[in-house]
């Protein structure tokens, strides 16, 4: 098949269309127990994608030989031996595509949930030099969040803050899309020990390329529901954020005490150091006072809330540099491959 396409595109770099020669496009789709949908999934993935990486994760049913009967020649079978979890096999299917030679690498699920008449708007801004790494959003309009329970709107809704504020991505949402597209260039440079085997794996994504600088941006894709979803948000809060937290503190100490000291360095230790006195001085001597009868004096009350108030402020224009600070130049113009154990791995 022939890789030399040209296709109309349209993006904030190129506001009118203009005929962009797609390089070479990569489908990873990792199934598990998809015997009944997987072919119905690599028949819908358009003509330009040049290969189509399928990773049976280990499944008991006959989802290999599925695949295998279809018999299309740009379909790679690769099989696990036991399961490995979505992020396993991605990670798999990832380094294949790169060995026969990708430069934008996709992911689908194998359940049928995401429209391959996308797939081309999806792969857009990294085809155009606009980002790094591209994820599909249900909810940049109006009508999806109405359409929402509101319990599932409010569990996204927290989810997505937190991804947030761990990753430094504060304009992305929809944390869980699995329908993503990367640059291959970044896969070797992904922490692949941190990256979770689990449904957590978009999540921790976000975590490793936030590490790395690259950028990342939503693309507005339509729920398309076919079967149940295999993580609802409201189990995804409540066993994600301790996930979120590790990954947080770790980008906080990275990016602003080891790689360099800027202004939010400054802003989080005496914000930090500011709030705890503040916290502690006024929680001890409420007990004080509550367990003998006197009431405190107004200094006393000062002294500790004087240290709440500016500390707040100066963690809160931390996270407003942190929010100027997100990366805007794609990584992958620059990037230089280099073989060996990457240093996050460490």
């Amino acid at each position: 098949m022939s890789g030399s396409e040209f296709f109309l595109v349209r993006s904030s770099a190129f506001p009118q269309a203009l005929p962009i020669e797609l390089p070479t496009i990569a489908v990873v789709i990792p199934a598990y127990r998809a015997a009944r949908t997987i072919e119905n999934v690599i028949a819908g993935v358009p003509s330009f994608v040049r290969h189509i990486v399928v990773i049976n994760d280990g499944s008991p049913d006959e989802t290999g030989d599925v695949v295998r009967r279809a018999g299309i020649s740009r379909v790679e079978l690769v099989e696990h031996d036991r399961n490995q979890g979505v992020g396993g096999a991605v990670m798999t299917g990832y380094r294949r595509a790169v060995e026969l030679g990708a430069e934008i690498i996709a992911k689908m699920d194998a359940d049928g949930q995401m429209d391959p008449d996308y797939l081309l708007q999806l792969v857009t801004p990294i085809v155009v030099g606009e980002a790094d790494y591209t994820k599909g959003n249900r909810f940049l309009h109006e009508r999806e969040l109405r359409a929402m329970p509101g319990r599932r709107r409010f569990g996204n809704a927290g989810l997505s803050f937190m991804t947030k504020l761990a990753s430094g991505y504060w304009s992305v949402f929809d944390p869980t899309n699995g329908y993503t597209a990367i640059h291959a260039s970044l896969v070797p440079l992904l922490a692949t020990a941190s990256v979770a085997k689990r449904f957590f794996f978009e999540s921790s994504m976000l975590l490793n390329l936030s590490l790395l600088r690259a950028v990342v941006r939503d693309v507005y894709i339509p729920a398309r529901y076919g079967a149940g979803s295999h993580l609802s948000e409201s189990r995804a809060v409540v066993q994600f954020p301790f996930q979120l937290l590790r990954g947080f503190l770790r980008r906080v100490r990275l990016q602003y005490f080891v790689r360099d000291f800027t202004a939010a360095s400054l802003y989080i230790v005496f914000g930090l150091a500011l709030t705890l006195f503040g916290a502690i001085w006024g929680l001890w001597h409420f007990l004080v006072s509550a367990q003998s009868g006197v009431v405190a004096t107004t200094g006393t009350v000062m002294i500790a809330v004087l240290p709440l108030i500016v500390g707040v402020q100066l963690l809160l224009q931390a996270v407003t540099l942190d929010i100027q600070s997100a990366p805007t130049t794609p990584l992958h113009a620059t990037v230089t491959l280099v073989k060996g154990e990457h240093p996050l791995d460490r």
